[in-house]
């Protein structure tokens, strides 16, 4: 019996354009400043970037906001850079009404719901908290990112699910990225892979994940 669904953000809950050409952009365009103006805040982060890669760290981040590296340290300046964003009321948090209906629903129906993304915890709980259809934190009852491990290796999966105080076959993951789905699979959890573009996924939105369940296919 599934006790808890984990959810990607990004083309699963999410619109991959708000992240791409909101988040990003936004990010990207206040990064050099911001990081000038909280020397003091970000000194980790950016000591943490110059371990991992020589020269400017400032210029290494807007190289990796460029190339969408998935690098814990761009994530968590990313979300402390959107938390403005969010409080100055510049943009709202984009989920598919879908997402919305079912994640209330799931909730109500008395499953722990998670969340898995590369974007920091900081960022998912900004992005959920100012959405667009309200504040849906309530609805969580665990944030994680790749702080817990990649999200195409199995044991971050593993980790989750023990996190949860779940065996992992209790859990349904849910992502747009076949490589993840499989990483969850192989770590003994049910996943789905949404596919909201060309329909070669499992499903088409969050609407027909209860359908299978009922029908006994998950």
């Amino acid at each position: 019996m599934i006790r808890a669904i984990l959810t990607d953000i990004e083309g699963t809950t999410s619109s991959i354009d708000f992240v791409a050409q909101v988040l990003f952009p936004y990010a990207r365009e206040r990064l050099a400043d911001y990081c000038a103006a909280h020397r003091d805040q970000v000194a980790p982060i950016l000591a943490e970037v110059a371990s991992e890669e020589a020269g400017d760290p400032v210029a290494t981040l807007l190289r990796w906001i460029d190339e969408d590296r998935k690098a814990t340290p761009l994530k968590e300046l990313q979300g402390q850079i959107w938390a403005d964003g969010y409080a100055s009321g510049a943009f709202k948090g984009h989920i598919y009404p879908d997402a919305v209906a079912g994640l209330r629903r799931w909730h109500a129906a008395g499953l722990t719901l998670a969340v898995f993304s590369s974007g920091s915890v900081a960022a998912q709980t900004l992005l959920f908290g100012h959405s667009e259809a309200g504040d849906l934190r309530p609805l969580f009852g665990g944030y994680f990112d790749t702080k817990t491990g990649p999200k195409r290796e199995a044991a971050s999966y593993q980790a989750i699910a023990a996190t949860l105080g779940l065996a992992a076959e209790a859990v349904l993951f849910l992502s747009d990225t076949p490589e993840e789905v499989a990483a969850a699979r192989a770590a003994g959890m049910r996943a789905l892979r949404v596919d909201r573009s060309d329909g070669a996924g499992d499903v088409p939105s969050f609407d027909e994940v209860d359908e299978l369940a009922l029908n006994g296919e998950l």
